[in-house]
């Protein structure tokens, strides 16, 4: 009889465990590879699932196809860098509450022979028109990533268009664009989290940086619970929020490859703005 009752005792913590871990929020998050490849996600978002009981699943792919998930309803909160991009499916209505969450920037990778010396370059403009010139070979993600945005619109800024067998476009990811130009030598460019996060396995070295056309700006958006009901409007709202606080805020602040900080909180703060003329979208 014991034994009895003891089985049944067992087999109702067993079925009420069960319900606990089905009644467990999901939320899925699109954003880049770039964001999820340099382990702030890693370091930032456990805390937040044990905080909302909430599982998030990151579906990591470039900026565009990101911003295509949300516009689907395929996802309930989007983490990207493409502004322009962005505010345009704002204006769909697909999605809403774009927040400024943080930034980082983007840099020129090159060998470090630099025939094209961008070390030189007085501008990005410049830098781009020596690499155009130059006949250096330049891998681009060629991907309708942000970075792949970022690219062309830094060469349309400097009033050229590349092509021909100099310019090697191959639809990959960040990692995987930066170790193939690695592999041959090229000119790239790449967030500066990535390049950080691969500093030690390549031999590429920053050429070009430290310019505003080259800023890189991160907002976090939800997908609209009126044009899709079934989205996690609550679960997204509740990871804006946190992304936002105070106390994520100093988190990603603290978050170090090498002993080099990747991104700069900046909720609260206003998003640089540059024309046109300086700059476009970014990864």
């Amino acid at each position: 009889m014991l034994a009895k009752s003891l089985r049944l005792f067992f087999l109702i913590v067993c079925v009420q465990v069960v319900l606990l871990v089905n009644a467990q929020e999901k939320l899925t998050l699109a954003t880049t590879t770039s964001t999820d490849n340099s382990g702030l996600l890693a370091f930032i978002l456990p805390d937040f699932e044990i905080q909302f009981d909430t599982k998030i699943d990151i579906i990591a792919v470039g900026t565009g196809a990101a911003l295509k998930l949300a516009q689907q309803g395929d996802a309930d909160v989007v983490l990207v860098h493409a502004p322009a991009a962005e505010k345009a499916l704002m204006a769909t209505g697909a999605v809403l509450n774009r927040r400024y969450v943080f930034y980082n920037d983007f840099v020129i990778l090159g060998p470090s022979g630099d025939a094209a010396e961008l070390h030189g370059a007085t501008s990005t403009a410049d830098a781009m028109t020596r690499l155009y010139e130059s006949g250096a070979e330049f891998i681009s993600r060629g991907d309708d990533s942000g970075t792949h945005k970022k690219e062309l619109s830094l060469w349309a800024d400097a009033g050229l268009e590349p092509s021909g067998r100099h310019y090697l476009e191959v639809g990959q990811g960040m990692q995987a664009t930066l170790i193939l130009a690695n592999e041959r030598l090229a000119y790239v460019l790449t967030d500066r989290g990535t390049y950080l996060a691969l500093k030690d396995k390549i031999e590429l070295e920053i050429v070009y940086q430290d310019d505003p056309p080259l800023h890189n700006p991160y907002h976090v958006m939800a997908v609209s619970p009126q044009e899709y009901p079934e989205a996690n409007y609550y679960g997204a709202m509740n990871l804006i929020a946190y992304l936002s606080h105070p106390d994520t805020q100093e988190k990603i602040a603290a978050f170090q490859i090498s002993g080099e900080q990747l991104f700069v909180p900046s909720a609260g703060t206003v998003e640089l703005e540059i024309s046109a003329s300086q700059t476009s979208e970014s990864e």
